[in-house]
């Protein structure tokens, strides 16, 4: 199974993941501009504790505190307090995450400066939610989004107007303290009001009504108790900067250099991939399936995939790799891999899947067929017989999704 062809992809990946490491962005940051005097760091997403890592490196202590909020299993030993939450559905560590970021605010001197660092998964890490809204409820507000094939612009549009913290809210829980806000973008267009619902950023969008079509009763009743959040020209955001350190076009050039480095004829493919994830790993396994010997295409993006009642193992990239598998049987010649730079997909611990034109026959001698199986969103248990899934831990980062194609002559 790790032949050349698998390793050199793998190995263009985690050149990829190299490039918007957490930990290294923020340090070259804070190196090229410090920070003076006593910092207060705030950090929260999935690559929380490796971009605390970052301003450690270059501040030291000269951290007077911090509060570091990240996934279940992504922790880290740190000089403070790293507390675990749930995601992709807030639970009750989320609300009790919360509970202790209001402390850690609150006793912050007010003129203190504050560093902020927050990348992907921050939005479902850390709430506080309006008293009429239950934690059942917004779980099944949440359960329902994720489940419904809403892109992620549209779901934070959402979560955001039901949160204290989000939409601008953080920036007025900080004011007047002056905070640099440092981000791993993990949303097309590197919006900075969607990357973790934007909780330091001013967002017109709030003060007009939300368009989303086809919400069901009981999302539309708890959008009516929507937190006041702080117009664009409130007073809370002049004190407020901004820099993204880390974007999926970051990722993909890296991996354009590291094929590049490999001899390859590389293609960065420059539109992103979005949509359904089976309609896109068909699309792009036939794109592959057309290019010259010693090719490599980069592509990035974040697909969606509509879940059944009862959704079995796998995410969108593992789903996105076997709908290419498909498209690839029986060609010796092209190998595919759909990951998650965070290291994840979908509720699993496996970041994606690296499948070649074996995978299908491979997969169907454990009895499984990969049609049915991606109806019921259980792609990973076939790829996992046919033994294809990619797993990398935590990876310290989260700008959404690559894919990466390679076509070579015969089947070297």
């Amino acid at each position: 199974m790790m032949n050349d062809s698998r390793k050199k992809l793998l190995q263009i990946f985690q050149s990829a993941l190299a490039a918007v490491n957490g930990r290294a962005c923020v340090r070259e940051r804070l190196k090229e501009r410090p920070l003076p005097g006593k910092v207060y760091m705030l950090a929260v997403g999935k690559a929380a504790c490796a971009m605390a890592q970052g301003a450690q490196d270059v501040m030291g202590n000269l951290i007077a505190d911090a509060l570091i909020i990240t996934k279940k299993g992504h922790a880290e030993a740190l000089p403070w307090p790293v507390l675990e939450a749930g995601h992709p559905l807030v639970d009750e560590s989320s609300l009790e995450a919360g509970r202790k970021l209001l402390v850690f605010v609150d006793r912050i001197p007010k003129d203190a400066s504050v560093l902020v660092l927050i990348s992907g998964g921050a939005s479902a890490l850390v709430e506080v939610l309006p008293s009429q809204i239950s934690l059942d409820q917004f779980q099944e507000i949440n359960r329902w989004i994720l489940g419904s094939g809403l892109d992620i612009n549209d779901y934070n549009r959402i979560r955001r107007r039901l949160s204290r913290l989000k939409g601008g809210r953080l920036a007025k829980l900080l004011y007047p303290r002056r905070v640099l806000c440092l981000v791993v973008s993990d949303v097309p267009g590197n919006d900075l009001r969607a990357i973790g619902s934007g909780p330091l950023v001013a967002d017109e969008d709030m003060r007009r009504p939300l368009t989303v079509r086809g919400l069901p009763d009981f999302i539309t009743e708890a959008l009516k108790h929507m937190p006041p959040a702080p117009a664009p020209d409130d007073v809370c955001f002049q004190n407020v900067k901004r820099e993204i350190v880390a974007t999926l076009d970051n990722a993909k050039s890296a991996a354009l250099e590291a094929a590049k480095e490999l001899g390859y004829q590389a293609m960065l493919e420059t539109g992103f991939i979005s949509g359904d994830a089976l309609e896109a790993g068909a699309r792009l396994a036939k794109k592959l399936l057309r290019s010259e010997p010693g090719t490599v295409h980069i592509w990035g993006g974040e697909t969606t995939i509509r879940l059944p009642e009862s959704p079995g193992r796998g995410g969108r990239n593992q789903s996105l790799a076997l709908a290419a598998a498909m498209m690839l049987r029986g060609h010796d010649d092209a190998w595919f891999l759909s990951a998650g730079t965070d290291g994840t997909d979908g509720p699993t611990d496996d970041a994606g899947a690296l499948v070649d034109g074996g995978t299908i026959a491979r997969g169907e001698q454990s009895g499984l067929n990969a049609e049915q199986v991606l109806a019921r969103a259980d792609a990973g248990s076939f790829l996992e017989a046919s033994g294809d899934l990619i797993q990398t831990g935590p990876t310290g980062t989260n700008v959404m999704d690559v894919m990466l194609g390679l076509k070579v002559t015969g089947g070297s």
